[in-house]
């Protein structure tokens, strides 16, 4: 009888339910399909988004889960039919993890709006662990000019950001409400671009203000502060909806509020003429691959530096209660091998 296979298993940070600890597991390593890539994680970002799925804010995970969306990591087998990508190549898994191509949003350039897309980390295992399975048509290539963790943050926090920065229009003074990974990253773009970016944060958070003005912001004061200017634009990335009136209230008529976040609390009954004169509320939805390509081809060109405070991989716990506590300056980034 000749000798039985042993599968091969990996470390992971699973979720079993909502509003629960993630528990460090030893599960089996998937296996590449049709069309997907195995990918060894180096790096995998902590975002709020993957704070919402594990508070139960975002209601519809699959369980067991490994969150986890802003993934770098090396190809190390390929699915049949897989072009494009070989075993060695370093890549970048998103939040967008799968759309059908189909329905009437794919079929006009909106994939981010498609009707039955699955997301990374939500509906997808994510990079919550030592290896990862993606669909090879939705992987990025990593620019050489950033390292695994300074690349993570790009995946999400980038890239959302990016979408919200042009969703904004083309303001010269532009606000950031919630001064985390995306707003230290947007910041960077926006200067770059020529823009005066005006920071807003939490109540009493001078460090958070202080790294805001130490990357360019003109001005950085409290969410509940009028700033000197009206802005022509603002993105919220705090995912508070108390904060719409007030960024309506900041900018001038004809101005645009962005809502950059996947999930906020109720925004509050405010008067008429905090809206009137033309002024925008926008929302912001996931992201496209195009989004992603033009992203990671201009953020070496600005260049985009990241702040990252790094995690190993078992402690990703402490990484989401640092974030929701608001003790994390950049971004924080979980690493696999520490």
């Amino acid at each position: 009888m000749g000798a039985t296979k042993t599968a091969a298993t990996m470390r992971a940070m699973v979720l079993d339910g909502a509003e629960r600890p993630l528990g460090l597991r030893r599960i089996a390593r998937p296996e590449p399909a049709a069309g997907q890539v195995l990918v060894k994680v180096a790096a995998c970002g902590v975002c709020r988004t993957d704070l919402h799925v594990v508070d139960g804010e975002l209601t519809e995970p699959k369980l067991p889960l490994v969150p986890g969306h802003e993934v770098v990591g090396g190809v190390v087998e390929t699915g049949e039919g897989v072009e494009g990508l070989g075993t060695g190549e370093r890549v970048g898994i998103p939040w967008l993890g799968w759309t059908c191509g189909r329905c009437r949003f794919c079929r006009v350039g909106l994939e981010n709006l498609c009707e039955n897309t699955r997301f990374t980390g939500y509906q997808i295992d994510g990079g919550y662990a030592e290896y990862a399975l993606a669909d090879a048509r939705y992987c990025f290539p990593i620019p050489d000019a950033y390292g695994d963790a300074d690349a993570a943050p790009l995946l999400c926090a980038g890239l959302i950001g990016y979408r919200a920065l042009r969703k904004a229009g083309d303001p010269q003074r532009l606000g950031l409400y919630g001064f985390g990974a995306a707003a230290h990253i947007v910041i960077q773009v926006a200067r770059h671009e020529g823009r005066q970016v005006f920071a807003f944060t939490r109540p009493g958070d001078t460090q958070a203000q202080e790294f805001a003005l130490s990357l360019g912001a003109v001005w950085a004061g409290a969410s509940d502060e009028t700033p000197p200017d009206a802005l022509d634009a603002a993105i919220l990335f705090a995912p508070v909806g108390a904060l719409v009136p007030a960024a309506l209230k900041a900018v001038r008529p004809g101005g645009r509020v962005v809502a950059a976040g996947i999930h906020m609390s109720d925004i509050p009954a405010f008067p008429y003429h905090l809206l009137w004169g033309e002024r925008e509320i926008v929302s912001v939805a996931n992201l496209t691959r195009q989004d992603g390509l033009d992203f990671l081809a201009l953020a070496p060109q600005v260049p985009v530096r990241t702040t990252v405070q790094p995690y190993p991989l078992a402690d990703a716990n402490r990484a989401l209660d640092d974030l929701r506590a608001g003790r994390i300056e950049g971004a924080a980034v979980l690493m696999t091998e520490t």
